[in-house]
């Protein structure tokens, strides 16, 4: 039985563009933002390295919690499509100390991965120009730090003014910048089973169903600690489809679009994992000398080595491929961190100057500030270590880890009086969202964990004991210490900012609600002041307790 619509407070649009982003465009975002060529490259390696023939079935598995995760997004975009996502659902069904953390693990996730994306599109731009000149040393000026940053500085700055720009330029940018993606990827698919029935594949292996079978994931049967580990590495490869969700704002249908797309995108990308996947393996093994792909030495970027002997003098359009596919990925990635921050600001969780919208009405403040914080953690963690870049980096899967369990358990909590209205409900409202939130979480945990050991990441230890032949015994691993510290910097910034403005965190902008005391979403008025311009509607019809995405 429905329980009566209760007064509250409505959520509030924030005068972003409208209707610019249709499924098909959205689904063209979310895989810029995946990368697939790039992610493929620096993370198919390590995964093979975990489950060896058994990765295919890795991939399948990762695939499912973030799935159900997306259900769980797609149910609350339908009923609230804020543009400040996590942040605005996580509020909403928590509080706002939650909603707080939600929105900081989002914002952190994406600035650090900003960085890594710069740095991979520069190496990749000069392994290009290498290969187009014949020059190999060209390949080595991504190590020289006086050419690197500037760079990167560069590529950033870049990205940043398309995002400026507006949804409009996004677009027509990922068009070109996937479309190139995609016909490398076909490419290396065909000459590879080209190569492999002509009997020239590096190290033949038969397909087999067994690739599937989790009852030989390991070297005595079935692991638990090599799954965690292969699944750790491919929640990093599916990660970014939510992109489009925080774009919900500018959809031709806000409730509709982004669910549509968000589906759509992660579809198109378990179907091309599994393909390159399948036949990546079928063509190299899992030897680890030469080119098999369990080769430690070739984990960081397996594609570029194998592209040569694959595709033959047309190797250059994989580099091409990836270098695009990281540009593309660091241009959409900065969409998702803009909007949240923007969001934060319109409601009051951080200062007012991250929320200026720009005359293009994109939210052209944090789009600057997300980009130039990238650009200087990245210049830090550069100048202190390659190590330390990359082992902050790792933590990133830390954090996408913590908000996307966020996500899904504030779904099913936030639905809670319509659980089990009718079928689709349960699964779409209750199980889903549940098993997404829960698995998630459980593997931020574990994650958090295993990073303790010094061995976890580049091998970096703190607090160890230097022995007298130099080598560190003891101690807790670097990616552990950047994970709690980049939890507890935004925890302890949450704090100080409650006490600046406190009426964020009593529940004066968003109340605590569930979808039973849902308003509708009121217009923006810019010509407004602050407190006109947030105007709530006391009484609302509630949503009917069957209705779905």
């Amino acid at each position: 039985m429905r329980e009566p619509a209760t007064t509250t407070k409505s959520l509030t649009l924030k005068g972003l563009q409208k209707g610019k982003i249709g499924a098909f465009a959205g689904a063209i975002i979310g895989i810029s933002c995946i990368a697939p060529a790039y992610t493929m490259t620096s993370g198919i390696g390590p995964t093979i390295s975990e489950a060896g023939l058994q990765t295919p079935f890795i991939l399948l598995i990762g695939f499912i919690p973030m799935l159900f995760v997306l259900m769980g997004y797609r149910e609350l975009n339908t009923s609230m499509p804020d543009s400040g996502s996590t942040f605005t659902w996580s509020s909403r069904a928590f509080g706002p100390w939650i909603g707080w953390l939600g929105g900081w693990g989002l914002v952190a996730a994406t600035a650090l991965v900003l960085s890594n994306l710069a740095a991979v599109a520069v190496d990749f731009l000069f392994i290009a120009l290498a290969q187009i000149f014949g020059n190999p040393e060209l390949a080595d000026l991504t190590r020289n730090l006086w050419i690197n940053i500037p760079v990167v500085a560069l590529l950033t700055a870049l990205a940043a003014y398309v995002a400026y720009r507006g949804v409009e330029e996004t677009k027509r940018v990922q068009y070109t910048l996937v479309g190139l993606q995609a016909i490398a990827l076909v490419w290396f698919v065909v000459a590879a089973i080209v190569k492999i029935r002509n009997g020239e594949a590096y190290d033949y292996t038969p397909v087999s169903l067994d690739w599937f079978n989790p009852a030989m994931l390991g070297p005595d049967g079935f692991s638990f600690s090599v799954l965690m580990a292969g699944l750790s590495l491919s929640i990093f490869m599916f990660w970014g489809w939510d992109v489009i969700v925080t774009m919900n704002e500018e959809a031709k249908d806000p409730r509709r679009t982004p669910g549509r797309a968000a589906l759509l995108t992660i579809a198109i990308i378990v179907v091309t994992y599994l393909t390159v996947t399948i036949v990546l393996l079928s063509y190299a093994g899992i030897g680890t000398t030469g080119l098999g792909a369990g080769n430690p030495d070739l984990q960081e970027s397996l594609f570029a080595a194998l592209a040569p002997e694959v595709m033959g003098p047309f190797a250059l359009l994989m580099s091409l491929a990836i270098f695009a596919s990281s540009a593309s990925s660091l241009q959409s990635t900065l969409v998702s961190p803009s909007r949240t921050l923007q969001a934060m600001s319109h409601y009051g969780a951080v200062p007012k100057a991250f929320g200026r919208l720009s005359k293009y009405k994109t939210p052209g403040a944090p789009t600057f500030w997300a980009a130039t914080a990238s650009v200087l953690f990245y210049v830090l963690m550069r100048v202190i270590s390659e190590d330390a870049l990359w082992d902050t980096i790792t933590a990133m899967g830390i954090m996408v880890c913590f908000y996307y369990g966020i996500t899904g358990l504030a779904a099913f909590w936030y639905f809670r009086g319509t659980w089990f209205a009718n079928v689709g409900n349960f699964f779409r409202r209750f199980l889903l969202p549940l098993l997404g939130g829960l698995s998630l979480t459980v593997m931020f945990g574990i994650t958090l964990y295993d990073s303790m050991d010094p061995d976890f990441g580049s091998g970096n230890a703190i607090f160890g004991t230097t022995l007298p032949d130099g080598t560190v015994e003891g101690g807790v691993g670097v990616v552990f210490v950047a994970g709690l510290v980049i939890l507890g910097g935004g925890a302890l910034l949450m704090l100080i900012y409650s006490f600046v403005n406190p009426g964020f965190f009593r529940g004066k902008e968003i109340e605590v609600g569930s979808v039973l005391q849902e308003t509708e979403m009121v217009p923006f008025d810019a010509s407004a002041t602050a407190e006109a311009s947030a105007q709530r509607i006391e009484e609302a019809p509630a949503h009917r307790t069957g209705e779905g995405g």
